[in-house]
């Protein structure tokens, strides 16, 4: 069977490419033109994952997170602007599991939607262990590559797909120092440009978010020029 996903954009050229590229793909699609008919059809007909825009007539996308989560954990990726980085963070903050900035390319957004997917059905399984080969440990970090779960000290740490890889790069080699360069190849794959900012702010963003769960949580470090490093124990 399909993967029913759920398509809110006011950009009816945005709906019809994306439509056309996910239905190539095998995917089940219904398209919204704008927030508050969108949430009256999640509702009415769950998806599997929904692709949603913030900037919307009637009911912006962040209104409709806000709604949605009251009911449903379906996973949401956001589309925003390259200059929308509090709504990015609000949107993080409020329930969604990632976001994508425009222009974007529809190959990496299909990546995203599979990973979360795959991560979604995988939480489901609970009788279905990852193997051991398919995790990584670095002291006090686990991350599950099968399922895209990272713990500190046994404590969970909600990362989004862009913020894992990004981990996952650093961990995997630990001492080693990844330029901005290497990072944006592993997040969002090769060929597709991303401002160095953007990886600042993700990076910024794992950091919060560990020392949430530890506030003396201090393995990624900066290299002022060069780029991070996962710090030995």
């Amino acid at each position: 069977m399909s993967n029913k996903i759920a398509l809110v954009d006011d950009d009816k050229n945005i709906l019809t490419s994306l439509s056309m590229a996910l239905e190539a793909e095998g995917f089940d699609i219904t398209s919204y033109s704008d927030g508050e008919s969108a949430l009256e059809g999640l509702l009415q007909s769950p998806p599997e994952l929904v692709v949603l825009d913030i900037k919307m007539p009637r009911m912006d996308g962040l209104e409709v997170l806000t709604k949605l989560r009251e009911t449903s954990h379906v996973p949401v990726i956001f589309l925003t602007s390259v200059d929308d980085e509090v709504d990015q963070v609000l949107g993080l903050r409020m329930g969604a599991d990632d976001y994508i900035t425009k222009p974007f390319s529809q190959r990496l957004l299909i990546e995203r939607i599979r990973v979360l997917l795959r991560r979604q059905s995988l939480q489901t399984q609970e009788s279905a262990p990852a193997e051991s080969s398919e995790k990584i440990t670095c002291g006090d970090l686990v991350l599950d590559n099968a399922r895209h779960q990272c713990t500190w000290k046994g404590q969970p740490v909600n990362l989004t797909v862009t913020e894992y890889l990004l981990l996952q790069t650093l961990a995997e080699r630990p001492g080693h120092v990844k330029n901005r360069d290497q990072l944006i190849d592993q997040a969002y794959g090769e060929n597709i440009y991303v401002d160095d900012r953007t990886i600042d702010s993700h990076i910024k963003r794992v950091r919060k978010k560990f020392k949430k769960v530890d506030p003396d949580f201090n393995r990624i470090e900066t290299l002022y020029g060069v780029g991070y490093k996962y710090r030995e124990e």
